[in-house]
Formats: C-alpha cells, sequence, structure tokens
C-alpha cells in the first residue's frame, strides 16, 4: 500500500511538472510580438549608406478631384485613386533606403482653383505639380500613372521622358529595366519619349505608366497591395542606378515650349 502511495505521488509529481513546463510555454509565447509586415531591403552603397541617401525625390500621383483620369474596366475604380496609392507606397520604399520624398498631393485633390473642368485649370493643375518640385529642390521628378486602350489585350508597365531631354531618357530606361526585372510582365516594353507638360522642366523627369486598367489580369495586380509594393521596390531599385550613372552623365533636359499636353 505505502508503495502505492509512493508511485501516486511520484506521477503527480511529474504531472505537475508538465503542466508548470507548459505554462511557462504559454507565457513566452504571449511575450512574443505579433508577426509584422517584413521590413524593406535595404540596398546599401560600397561606403555603407543606404542606396539613396540624401536624394531628394518629387513624387506625382497623377489626376486627382474632377480628374479622375482613366477608369478600371472591372472594378469601376479611378486612376487618380490607384496612383495615390501606388505613389504612398513608393514613398514608404523610398524613404526606407535613405530618399527625402516630397508628394505633390496626398489626397484626392486638383492643385488648381475653381470648380470647372477646362484647359486652362489643367494646365495650372499641372503646373503646380512641377512647382512643389522645383521649390523642393528635387533631385528627380517622378509621375506615377495607370495605362488603358481600347485592346483589353495590352499590358505591361511603360516609362516615357520628354523628348530631347537626355537626362529623362536614362531616368525612364533605368526605371523600365528594373519595372521589367521586378514585375516580369507578360509584354516587355521599352521607354518611350512623350510629350507630357510635367516633364518639361530642367529636372530629371519621367513618367511611369505602371500598367493597363484595361486589362483584366492586370488590373487585379495593380490594386494588389502586393504588386504596388513590388513596383515601388522596382521603382526605388531603379532610382539608385539612376544614381551612380548620373553622376557619370551630368547632363539636364533643356526647358521648351511644346503644344498642348494630355497628362
Amino acid at each position: 500500500m505505502k508503495a502505492a502511495l509512493e508511485l501516486l505521488e511520484r506521477k503527480k509529481s511529474r504531472l505537475r511538472g508538465w503542466v508548470l513546463l507548459l505554462l511557462c510555454c504559454m507565457a513566452v509565447c504571449l511575450c512574443l510580438p505579433k508577426e509584422a509586415e517584413p521590413l524593406p531591403d535595404v540596398q546599401t552603397t560600397e561606403r555603407g549608406e543606404a542606396a539613396l541617401a540624401g536624394m531628394k525625390v518629387a513624387l506625382d500621383p497623377g489626376h486627382g478631384g474632377y480628374d479622375g483620369g482613366a477608369r478600371a474596366r472591372d472594378s469601376g475604380r479611378w486612376e487618380k485613386d490607384i496612383n495615390l496609392e501606388i505613389a504612398l507606397a513608393v514613398e514608404k520604399e523610398l524613404a526606407a533606403q535613405g530618399a527625402q520624398v516630397i508628394l505633390t498631393r496626398r489626397e484626392d485633390v486638383c492643385l488648381s482653383e475653381g470648380n470647372t473642368a477646362t484647359k486652362a485649370r489643367k494646365r495650372e493643375d499641372l503646373q503646380q505639380r512641377v512647382n512643389i518640385a522645383l521649390e523642393n529642390q528635387a533631385d528627380v521628378f517622378l509621375s506615377i500613372h495607370m495605362n488603358e486602350y481600347r485592346s483589353r489585350s495590352e499590358s505591361g508597365p511603360q516609362v516615357f521622358y520628354q523628348r530631347g531631354g537626355d537626362a529623362g531618357r536614362l531616368l525612364a530606361g533605368v526605371l523600365q529595366k528594373h519595372l521589367i526585372a521586378g514585375l516580369e510582365p507578360k509584354k516587355e516594353r521599352s521607354a518611350m519619349a512623350g510629350d507630357y507638360y510635367v516633364l518639361r522642366s530642367r529636372l530629371p523627369s519621367a513618367l511611369v505608366e505602371c500598367g493597363f486598367l484595361s486589362n483584366s489580369a492586370e488590373e487585379k495586380l495593380l490594386l494588389s497591395p502586393d504588386y504596388q509594393r513590388k513596383i515601388a521596390e522596382a521603382i526605388a531599385s531603379g532610382l539608385a542606378e539612376y544614381r551612380v550613372l548620373s553622376g557619370l552623365t551630368k547632363q539636364y533636359g533643356a526647358q521648351s515650349t511644346l503644344p498642348e499636353v494630355t497628362r
């Protein structure tokens, strides 16, 4: 009888030990931080600095307010809203890489006065965006847009630069390369010269068409926060390479007077 009681007591003791161990494990798990959003992979220079440290980037979410831009065929969302979402994602990534980011707008607003849609008001809105970049002495100006086309098969990001601007051409070419590498689109487009008011200043400038809202598959991607993050990472990588290359080719496109604009 005594031996049986001793055996029972040993079992109770072991059980208490297991319970105590289980409670300790639970306490440790509760103290662990919740899974957080992964931190950006910060690129560094040979000197150990963030790849974009000290660089000023003017970031322009195209359209806004009364000017909705293109409209997605399936979701019905306006380009102006998607532009802003992606611009904010780009801002976050660039800041993580050490850049100082100046946004032309953070809300759904037009940057010109008045409440009617006129060519004069559109031009004033575009000029205000350029002015913000110039007043803040930005190193580069990037305007974020979405593309569309009557054929729903067209797809892929495409970057534009102002015709005649060597610095913009280099910037657009590097960004195009990194967008292709980072997004792996079905159709690989090339950077192209265009006629855009916001690209006419002395600043190295590029207009980034992130994809086609008229393409069903690409529309879904463009609305995805994960894909938006990939766009941001590609733009940051492109700017890091451009910064290195532009140190060897310090040529700036001259200002010019051009005809009517659509962006």
